[in-house]
């Protein structure tokens, strides 16, 4: 398979950096890079969603992880074979293109078995055995092909079904004997240029009739074939050779393996490397959702680099990053929150600017680059600029991200005001979502001073409608610390109005007493007065909150 590079955010994604991936993977397609694909590792926020819906712009690809799959260490396109081709056509077209194993398949593309040359081996000792007759499944169109016969008359061509081969290297009476003993109307029979013979065979009339060393018939015989509805070919083998020849004209999926498993393209790895060891040649296909064979896979595959690589964009932290991030390449980082502890074995590009968004660096990487922007990318991008600074009302907000604004509204020709409150409208429908999806919609993992905790986001204009399900998000906040073994979990309400925050936290009890936040009413929810960036207001504090904890 082509190589693939996923531009992709962070877990549980924000506005800002599914927006950040769209449209740095479009730049790059612009700059000829078409293997760059936007992906997303969550689902889409309601504002998020009624962006790309508005603007009517392409979604990134939803990618639940990156744990190794079958698909991405695949690399050449997949070669098969057609169970209905002859043997020796199969063979031919294994030497030619240097195989030594092929999927064998039926007309619609849909696996069948294994073609390897074990396989063929052990069919031709179980079927050529000198105790017992032998019968091959042929049609007389394999036949034709592979001895490089002349027809002559020819009946029933596409029909594949058993026959005996009889040879006529004896004795005339002997022979009839043999033959009748044979069921002739089943039977190929091989002979060269006995008169007598040849009439005997067409009188019994037999399946065909192949002659050797070119022989033709006579006219008279000629018509009795045509008569009595016999297959008569010519071929310019010798008998013996002929004979050999013919084991080869039976149907390729007669011979394939049929107990090599089909695996599939989103099979984890591991699961693979047990059946792949005990294959025989190592190998198994490897087939889409129908059955269609997509690949096949080696075991020395699995130790060459796999056809994924990775952009990270609105993060640098591992562990805010998808799952199995860290067995790909990662080519690129573009981001403005804090560094993390990402670590690469080679050099790459590393973009982070003290902005309030991530769709700040990605439009002024277009406008380094003399790219024009579509109407939807300008559109999204400055959704993104507005969404991560609260319409530019956060903190966080820099002339950067003003200037870029403006740059965006008049590109798109859409008011700055209007757009931000649209933005905010889209965004206070998250009041009605469960705590579950509240916390999860927005949710960054940290790790300071040996300790893990998340801090989730929302935005609303209406915080105090939260407080009255202070019950249900505490209880969620506190199943998030005991299923991941957090110091806690925070999630905090942004009232985009007020340009205030409320912080509803759950965790341990040598955390929570360290807490010197005002708090409200009611125990659990903490007032954050002029807070309303997690990066830059609210992470500081609780870092040294944490640090006395642990301390």
């Amino acid at each position: 398979m082509e190589k693939r590079i996923y531009i992709i955010g962070h877990r549980n994604p924000d506005t800002d950096s599914v927006v950040s991936a769209a449209a740095y993977a479009r730049l790059k397609q612009a700059q000829g890079q078409t293997n760059c694909v936007a992906a997303r590792a969550g689902n889409l926020s309601p504002q998020t969603e009624y962006i790309f819906n508005r603007f009517k712009a392409p979604v990134p690809v939803y990618l639940p992880d990156l744990i190794p799959k079958t698909a991405y260490y695949l690399s050449d396109p997949p070669v098969t074979i057609n169970e209905d081709i002859s043997l020796w056509a199969a063979l031919e077209r294994m030497q030619k293109e240097g195989l030594r194993v092929i999927a064998i398949v039926d007309r619609e593309g849909i696996y069948k078995s294994m073609l390897y040359y074990r396989a063929f081996a052990n069919y031709v000792i179980s079927h050529i055995n000198p105790n017992k007759k032998s019968y091959f499944s042929v049609s007389i169109n394999h036949v034709v092909s592979t001895l490089r016969a002349q027809p002559i008359t020819m009946f029933n061509t596409e029909e594949v079904k058993k026959s005996p081969i009889v040879v006529a290297a004896s004795y005339g009476d002997y022979f009839k004997q043999h033959l009748e003993e044979e069921s002739p109307t089943d039977a190929l029979v091989i002979m060269g240029d006995r008169w007598d013979l040849q009439k005997f065979c067409i009188e019994r009339k037999v399946r065909s009739l192949i002659l050797t060393n070119d022989h033709t018939l006579d006219r008279e015989l000629a018509a009795l074939a045509e008569k009595n509805g016999v297959s008569v070919i010519t071929c310019p083998f010798d008998t013996s050779s002929a004979a050999m020849l013919i084991i080869y004209s039976t149907p390729v999926g007669e011979m394939g393996d049929n107990t090599v498993p089909l695996i599939r393209l989103n099979d984890p790895v591991r699961k693979i490397r047990e059946p792949l060891s005990k294959a025989p040649s190592r190998c198994l296909p490897v087939g889409d959702a129908d059955g269609r064979v997509a690949g096949l896979i080696f075991e020395g595959d699995l130790i060459k680099e796999p056809n994924i690589e990775v952009i990270m964009v609105d993060h640098n932290e591992p562990n805010q990053a998808i799952e199995g991030i860290e067995n790909y390449r990662i080519q690129e980082v573009i981001d403005h929150h804090r560094l993390g502890n990402l670590s690469t074995k080679y050099p790459i590009t590393f973009i982070n600017k003290v902005v309030g968004a991530t769709s700040t660096i990605i439009t002024n990487l277009y406008r380094e680059a003399h790219v024009p922007m579509d109407k939807e990318i300008a559109s999204i991008l400055l959704c993104g600029i507005l969404s991560d600074t609260l319409s530019l009302h956060s903190a966080t907000t820099t002339d950067t991200d003003r200037n870029t604004a403006e740059y965006l509204s008049s590109v798109t020709g859409i008011d700055i005001l209007e757009l931000g409150h649209d933005l905010q409208t889209e965004a206070n429908r998250v009041n009605a979502r469960p705590a579950a999806e509240l916390i999860a919609m927005d949710m960054k993992e940290y790790a300071e001073e040996g300790a893990e905790f998340s801090v989730s986001q929302i935005e609303t204009d209406n915080p105090d409608a939260l407080i009255t399900r202070r019950e249900e998000i505490l209880g969620e906040l506190e199943t998030v610390c005991l299923s991941r073994k957090y110091l806690f979990a925070a999630l905090l309400v942004t009232d985009v109005t007020a340009l205030d925050s409320l912080l509803f936290v759950a965790g341990k009890q040598s955390f929570i007493t360290q807490i010197n936040f005002p708090q409200k009413d009611v125990a659990g929810i903490y007032v954050m007065k002029d807070v309303v960036s997690r990066k830059k207001q609210l992470i500081p504090l609780l870092s040294e909150l944490v640090e006395k904890a642990v301390g």
